[in-house]
C-alpha cells in the first residue's frame, strides 16, 4: 500500500439483478441518525491486542470482523523476482495472519488463523502485509490476502481472495498473483514494484467482489464462484504523461451507482496530494475531493457525507498520534470527527450508527485496536427510545 517507502463492469442490468446478494456499502451500518447537528460526543477504546488491523465490516450476525496483517514471517525466497529494494526483499511465513471477530463486549475471536504474513526488509520500515480486508456476500465471509505470494517469501500461496468456510477452514476462490503476473498494467513503476501485489480494499456489488491494488495502480472485479478476475480500471494509464502521478488506489466504497476510492499519494508525505476519486462502471473516474492526505479509509453517512480517514496529517512521514477523521457534506464543508488516531488503517460504520476505526493498524503485533466514535444524534435517539 506504499510508495517509496511504508513507514506499508458487469452491466448496470447485472448489477440491479444480483444487488441484493449483498449489502450495499452506503447503506452498511450508516448512522441511524445524523443530521446536520450530529456532533462528535465521544471517542474510545473498544477492543486490544490486535496484530496489525486492517479492513474491517460487521456481519450478518451483527458481530465486527476484522482483517489482521498479523506478525510478519522470517521465511527468504529467492526463486522469484524481488520486491524492490529498500523496501524488499520480503520475509513470509505460511501461518502469520487471522481474521477475528469483535462482539458487543470488545471480546476478540478467532474466524480463520494459519494466513499467510510478510515483513518488508529494514529499508521498508519492517511493516507487515498480511489479511488485507474482508467482506460478506450473504452469509459468506471473504478475505483478500496481501501478504502471500513469492515475492513477499510465501511461494506455495499466492495473493488472492479467500472463502472462509463454517469449519473455520479457508478455500482460495481466486488468485490475484497469477492474474496481475499474467495481465500487468500498461506503466508499472519499476521502482516500486510489488510482482504479487498489495490489494488493500475490498467491497462487494450484488455476487461479485472487487478490489483496489495500490502498488500496481488499477482495481479489479472477481467472480468468486469461478475465480475469474477482469480488470475495471488501469490508472497508470489515465495518469501516463502526466508526469509522476502515482495516486495508489486505497480505500474503496460503492455508493448510489458508484464507486468511490481514496488514494495514498508518494512519500514523502506531501500535504493535501492525496484525494477521493468517483469511479463509473464504465471504467472512467473523476475527481471527487481534493486537498486530502494519506487516505486508507472513506465511508458515506446516509446523508451523503464522505468520511475520509487520514493515516498521517501534518507530518512527513507516516507517525502515531496525526491520524484523523474528516468528515465533508454535499456543499464542500469539511469538519474533524476525530483526530489523534495511531496509524489508522481502516474504518466503517456499525449498525449502532458508530463509526469504528482500526487503529495501530500499523505498527507492533499486538498493539492493534478498534477505536469508536460516537455522535450526538445517538444519545437523542437512545433517549426517545427509552420513553
Amino acid at each position: 500500500m506504499r510508495k517509496k517507502v511504508l513507514h506499508p463492469l458487469a452491466s448496470i442490468i447485472m448489477i440491479a439483478l444480483f444487488f441484493a446478494a449483498c449489502k450495499k456499502e452506503n447503506k452498511e451500518g450508516t448512522p441511524l441518525c445524523g443530521g446536520n447537528d450530529s456532533t462528535v460526543t465521544t471517542s474510545k477504546v473498544v477492543a486490544t491486542g490486535l496484530n496489525d488491523p486492517r479492513g474491517l465490516k460487521f456481519g450478518p450476525d451483527g458481530l465486527l470482523y476484522v482483517a489482521e496483517a498479523g506478525i510478519g514471517g522470517t521465511n527468504l525466497n529467492t526463486g522469484c523476482a524481488q520486491v524492490v529494494a529498500p523496501v524488499g526483499p520480503y520475509t513470509g511465513s505460511d501461518t502469520g495472519s487471522r481474521i477475528s471477530r469483535i462482539d458487543w463486549q470488545g471480546v476478540r475471536t478467532t474466524v480463520v488463523d494459519h494466513l499467510p504474513s510478510s515483513t518488508t526488509a529494514p529499508g521498508g520500515g519492517n511493516a507487515i502485509q498480511g489479511m488485507a480486508d474482508v467482506q460478506f456476500i450473504g452469509n459468506t465471509l471473504y478475505g483478500v490476502l496481501a501478504g502471500a505470494g513469492c515475492s513477499h517469501g510465501v511461494p506455495d500461496i499466492p495473493n488472492g481472495i479467500i472463502r472462509v468456510n463454517p469449519d473455520k477452514t479457508w478455500t482460495m476462490v481466486a488468485n490475484c498473483s497469477e492474474y496481475l503476473m499474467n495481465n500487468p498494467v500498461a506503466h508499472p513503476d519499476p521502482e516500486d514494484f510489488e510482482p504479487d501485489g498489495t490489494p488493500y480494499s475490498m467491497t462487494c456489488v450484488g455476487k461479485d467482489l472487487f478490489i483496489t491494488q495500490p502498488n500496481q495502480q488499477e482495481i479489479d472485479r472477481i467472480d468468486p464462484a469461478t475465480g475469474i478476475i477482469s480488470r475495471i480500471v488501469d490508472i497508470s494509464i489515465l495518469h501516463s504523461g502526466l508526469g509522476d502521478t502515482w495516486i495508489g488506489p486505497t480505500s474503496m466504497v460503492y455508493h448510489k451507482g458508484s464507486f468511490y476510492f481514496g488514494t495514498l499519494a508518494k512519500f514523502p508525505i506531501v500535504q493535501g496530494s492525496a484525494a477521493v476519486y468517483k469511479l463509473n462502471l464504465d471504467g472512467t473516474y473523476t475527481l471527487f475531493a481534493s486537498n486530502l492526505t494519506t487516505i486508507l479509509g472513506i465511508a458515506f453517512d446516509n446523508h451523503d457525507r464522505l468520511y475520509v480517514l487520514e493515516n498521517t496529517v501534518g507530518q512527513d512521514e507516516l507517525t502515531p498520534g496525526f491520524g484523523e477523521v474528516l468528515r465533508i457534506d454535499p456543499s464542500g464543508n469539511r469538519q474533524v470527527i476525530t483526530s489523534g488516531l495511531h496509524l489508522p488503517t481502516a474504518m466503517t460504520f456499525g449498525p449502532d450508527g458508530k463509526l469504528y476505526i482500526s487503529d495501530w493498524g500499523i505498527g507492533p503485533p499486538g498493539l492493534g485496536q478498534i477505536v469508536q466514535v460516537s455522535f450526538k444524534c445517538e444519545e437523542v435517539q437512545a433517549d426517545m427510545k427509552a420513553n
